[in-house]
């Protein structure tokens, strides 16, 4: 089913805010930046998805760079 929003299918749909719900602040929070975006629960596993090899590719990016500053 397509909804307007992440809020009005977080709104109608007890299984989605559930699992939103399970997911971390942080998360939740930068999902809510996509809001408009995200129509289904489809788009919602989709955006997590990318959402979590992002933050991944942040968080190695930043552990490279420190490793990078300690040699130079």
């Amino acid at each position: 089913m397509q909804y307007n929003n992440l809020h009005d299918l977080i709104f109608s749909s007890s299984g989605t805010r559930k699992y939103f719900l399970s997911l971390p602040y942080k998360m939740q929070t930068q999902l809510y930046e996509h809001n408009d975006y995200i129509h289904s629960a489809a788009d919602l596993r989709l955006h997590v998805s990318q959402l979590e090899k992002y933050n991944r590719s942040v968080i190695l990016s930043e552990s490279l760079n420190k490793t990078l500053n300690k040699h130079f």
